[in-house]
């Protein structure tokens, strides 16, 4: 029956017609995302609902203000095309100068999104752009504000600026901070009584040659709009070590634009299954345009081995750790026995304040060290602050990349105009044209890119582990742990940089520069190698911390940075998170916990709904050891590798517990059946 109403479905959104009444309704084949554009009155206006029983987006404005014409006011009649394509519905609805296109996406990345389309040919402005999510109001929302200054009012202008990282404020919709500027993916909890617990998140995707998007809520009422940062006029050097692009003055006008083309997605993530189904949503990724790499095999995600948060702290050895090729070379030599994938080049290996990346300090010689690592298997990233990046982003690629660089990471970029977002994607192009990655920082989260250029393999806009050099114990970072994914998590990768070998409580906890530690367990640390999506994983802190503690690190090393299959399988934001990821036949569950004590139950059946049975290795578990953040227990089950039948020889469950900040990462090897057969006759 349902392969029936797919079918069915398919073929009733093949047809064009006008549009009935001056409205369209686009659902998914079961109904439970559904988006409507009605024009009834010659103002657009859009509104989302889940299933029949519940329109949690009222009926909200959508314009665009161009230099040719408002869309979205005064509009007349329209065509409607209808189609489908696989995992969604979807139509395009032309007006004389423009159109909106309209997408409702099934299981398992349920959602809804609309955007603009331009059929205007020649030159244009876009003045501003007005996107409307109307709630009842007493909604709960969990809000990232962007950086602020106490003193500052209404004038968003002075928070265009930020480096889009801070922590999340639960508060009903209308109650939300009208002088403040919020940066997107926000997560609302709709609850009520007719649809039970649904979930949503806002969000955008496919932001390319156009400013990001923000939220406010100026009237303080029960709708969030947009805001967008102008296009820069006069911007000037200056900043943190001259890197950073100053603005001074903007446009009175958002983007410029030329010719046909299609503006980012609008976006809501739609989720009635609890906490845990929301974190698996990939709506943003299925949003953006396909890959434009011909040849991908070249990107390597992996491991990164990484100075500067331990403030290159090596510890009992012959010469003066810093800046310099001793320095690296140990970095390498430990990369290279656990196996980790790359070494960064933080801050420092270029001249500081001239902005110049041709120059190097004379403790460093990079061809030197990218033959000491390629001999070890070791790659090398530079480091790069915008400015000089941007400088001559063409030659700085051709020239490292012809020295045996692997890629860039970039920082400081600090914005989210129009003009920042071409250079985020120029760089990716010409990044990939040299093959180099490129791992973006100070920037904003992600909106589809590493989907259309996957060498764009992780960025920042996450208040990650770093802010634990300098705040004082009364931020809870470990709260934020475990929101995070939850909500940044579904834009794309963060490099939320974990690792910390030095692990206190909250009450424990002291900032520290040169020494860092962080909040919680050895082991919550360890969880979020499995928990976060970050394809280029750093490990934070000192390669004799981690030399300290072999066995440890080499577990560590060993866990993947992406997967053939992950899922959430437990959880609640704010609370705690538990994951199952899969990779290479190994199977790993892991929990991240908030600050309440509590008791998990890892269900290894659920595997047994497989059509193969299962055979295991043995199980190895790292968990909290009580109250003590940085030991842990070790355990290993001895299975020998025995069929997998519920109760014999295997376990059918583990409770996990986790302390308060704690965490816990399960490692097995699975194999099935037809993989044991497939050994036997030699073809594995």
């Amino acid at each position: 029956m349902r392969r029936l109403l797919f079918v069915i479905c398919s073929l009733l959104a093949s047809f064009n017609a006008m549009a009935d009444g001056r409205s369209v309704t686009v659902s998914t084949a079961f109904n439970d995302a559904n988006i409507t554009l009605d024009w009834s009155d010659g103002t657009l206006r859009w509104s989302a609902s889940y299933y029949d029983i519940y329109q949690f987006v009222a009926p909200s404005r959508l314009r665009m203000d161009t230099s040719v014409g408002v869309w979205g006011e005064n509009v007349g009649e329209a065509t409607v095309q209808h189609y489908s394509s696989d995992g969604y519905y979807g139509a395009i609805v032309e007006f004389e100068d423009f159109a909106v296109e309209l997408r409702a996406y099934e299981h398992p990345n349920p959602g809804v999104a609309y955007r603009f389309i331009s059929k205007i040919e020649g030159d244009y402005t876009v003045t501003d752009e007005l996107a409307e999510f109307t709630f009842k109001g007493e909604e709960t929302a969990w809000i990232p504000y962007t950086n602020f200054r106490p003193d500052a009012t209404s004038d968003y202008a002075t928070q265009f600026e930020t480096s889009f990282e801070n922590t999340y404020t639960k508060t009903a919709i209308k109650d939300i901070d009208p002088r403040r500027l919020i940066f997107t993916p926000v997560v609302v909890d709709c609850v009520n009584r007719r649809s039970g617990q649904l979930m949503v998140a806002i969000v955008e995707s496919n932001l390319e040659d156009y400013p990001g998007m923000f939220l406010s809520n100026r009237d303080g009422d029960n709708i969030i709009d947009t805001e967008f940062a102008p296009v820069p006029d006069v911007v000037e050097q200056g900043g943190y070590n001259m890197l950073q692009g100053i603005v001074k003055s903007r446009k009175p006008y958002i983007a410029e634009c030329s010719g046909k083309r299609t503006f980012p997605w609008r976006g809501l993530i739609i989720e009635a299954g609890g906490w845990s189904t929301i974190a698996d949503n990939r709506l943003v990724w299925e949003l953006a345009d396909e890959c434009r790499i011909k040849d991908t095999s070249w990107i390597k995600p992996g491991k990164v081995a990484w100075e500067w948060w331990n403030d290159w702290g090596l510890e009992g050895v012959d010469f003066e750790p810093g800046i310099n090729n001793q320095t690296y070379k140990y970095y390498i030599d430990f990369a290279s026995r656990y196996g980790i994938e790359y070494v960064i080049l933080d801050e420092g290996w270029s001249v500081k304040g001239e902005a110049n990346l041709y120059k190097v300090v004379p403790e460093i010689d990079i061809p030197e060290l990218v033959a000491y690592g390629k001999k070890r298997g070791v790659g090398i990233i530079l480091w790069a602050g915008y400015w000089a990046l941007n400088r001559d982003i063409e030659g700085l690629c051709r020239h490292y990349s012809e020295m045996g660089i692997k890629g860039w990471k970039v920082d400081f970029l600090d914005r989210d105009d129009q003009e920042m977002v071409r250079f985020v994607y120029d760089l990716a192009e010409i990044a990939a044209k040299y093959k180099l990655l490129v791992d973006y920082h100070g920037v904003y989260k992600p909106t589809g890119l590493q989907r259309t250029y996957p060498n764009a393999i992780n960025f920042e806009g996450v208040h990650g582990l770093e802010t634990m050099k300098w705040l004082g114990r009364e931020h809870d970072q470990i709260t934020y742990d475990v929101t995070i994914p939850y909500i940044r998590g579904l834009a794309g990768p963060m490099d939320y940089t974990p690792g910390a070998m030095r692990n206190a409580s909250r009450e424990e906890y002291e900032p520290s520069y040169s020494r860092p530690m962080s909040q919680g367990t050895r082991c919550h640390q360890l969880a979020m190698y499995v928990v976060y999506n970050q394809p280029l994983a750093m490990l934070c802190d000192s390669p004799t911390a981690y030399e300290a503690e072999p066995e440890f690190t080499k577990f560590l090393a060993e866990i993947p940075t992406t997967w053939d299959s992950w899922s959430a399988i437990d959880g609640e934001i704010g609370e705690y998170i538990v994951v199952r990821g899969k990779k290479d036949g190994y199977l790993y569950y892991a929990g991240l916990n908030g600050n309440t004590s509590r008791e998990v139950t890892i269900n290894f059946g659920t595997l047994g709904h497989s059509p193969d049975n299962w055979h295991y290795g043995d199980i190895e578990i790292y968990s909290d050891k009580g109250d003590n953040s940085t030991d842990y227990d070790y355990t290993r089950i001895e299975t020998n590798g025995t069929r997998y039948v519920i109760g014999d020889n295997f376990p059918s469950e583990l409770k996990m517990d986790m302390s308060p900040g704690g965490g816990f990462v399960i490692k097995t090897h699975i194999r099935s059946d037809k993989d044991m057969r497939r050994t036997r006759i030699g073809i594995d």
